[in-house]
C-alpha cells in the first residue's frame, strides 16, 4: 500500500532522520519515531520501513483506519481551524497539504463519526464540507524529508510514535469555531446606511 520503491542502493533512514534532527526542532520535518509511526499505518512495518530506507524524498500512499483517520478541508478554511485547535484548543496532530487541501490526521474513527456530528450541530451547514478518509480509503503523505517540490508536504509532521491525534468533537470543536470566527469578520446591521448629507442630533444629552 505503498508508493515507494526499493532501489538498489538503500541508506538508513533512521540514521538519516536523527542526523537531521541533531541540534534543532522543525516542524515540517519528520522524526525517526515519526517515521516509525508513518509506517505502522501500512501493516507490514518491516517492508514500509526497507522502501523508506530507499526513498525518503518521495511522497507515499498509506492506508486510512488503523493508524489514523484523515480529515481534508478547503485551505483557508483549514488554517482557520489550526489557528483555533492552536491558540483556544489543544492542538492538532499531524498535518499536511496535497493539491491545494489541508489534511488534518486524527483519530481513528474520526472519519465515519464527524460527518454525523455536523448534521447534527446547529453550525454544521455552514462548514465546507470536509473530504472524511476512514477505513477502506488511503491517502498521499508527504516524503519523510523536505524535497523543496511543489508536491505535498507537512504543516506540522509526525516526531513521535504515539502522537496525539484529535477525535470527532475536537474536531467538530474546530470547525465551528473557524465558522464563528470567519461570521464575526462580517458584520451585519439591521439599519440602512447613514445619509451623509443628514443632520445628526446628539439625544444622549436630552432630558
Amino acid at each position: 500500500m505503498t508508493t515507494w520503491l526499493r532501489e538498489e542502493t538503500p541508506h538508513d533512514m533512521f540514521r538519516f532522520l536523527r542526523e537531521g534532527d541533531e541540534g534543532r526542532h522543525q516542524t515540517a520535518r519528520v522524526t525517526a519515531d515519526g517515521a516509525a509511526w508513518l509506517a505502522s499505518a501500512a501493516g507490514g512495518r518491516g517492508s514500509a520501513l526497507a522502501r523508506w530506507e530507499a526513498r525518503p524524498a518521495s511522497p507515499a500512499t498509506l492506508p486510512c483506519g488503523t493508524a489514523f483517520d484523515v480529515v481534508n478541508v478547503d485551505p483557508v478554511f483549514g488554517r482557520r481551524m489550526l489557528d483555533k485547535l492552536w491558540t483556544e484548543g489543544p492542538g492538532s496532530g499531524p498535518v499536511a497539504v496535497h493539491r491545494g487541501r489541508t489534511m488534518l490526521f486524527a483519530a481513528p474513527g474520526t472519519a465515519q463519526r464527524l460527518p454525523a456530528l455536523l448534521d447534527w450541530e446547529e453550525w454544521g451547514d455552514a462548514v465546507p464540507r470536509p473530504l472524511c478518509h476512514g477505513l477502506g480509503d488511503a491517502v498521499t503523505v508527504p516524503p519523510l524529508a523536505p524535497s523543496g517540490s511543489a508536491g505535498p508536504r507537512w504543516l506540522v509532521a509526525p516526531d513521535t510514535r504515539h502522537p496525539w491525534l484529535p477525535g470527532p468533537e475536537v474536531v467538530l470543536w474546530a470547525c465551528v469555531r473557524a465558522v464563528r470566527a470567519a461570521s464575526a469578520d462580517v458584520r451585519v446591521s439591521i439599519f440602512p446606511p447613514a445619509d451623509p448629507g443628514a443632520n445628526v442630533y446628539d439625544v444622549s444629552r436630552r432630558r
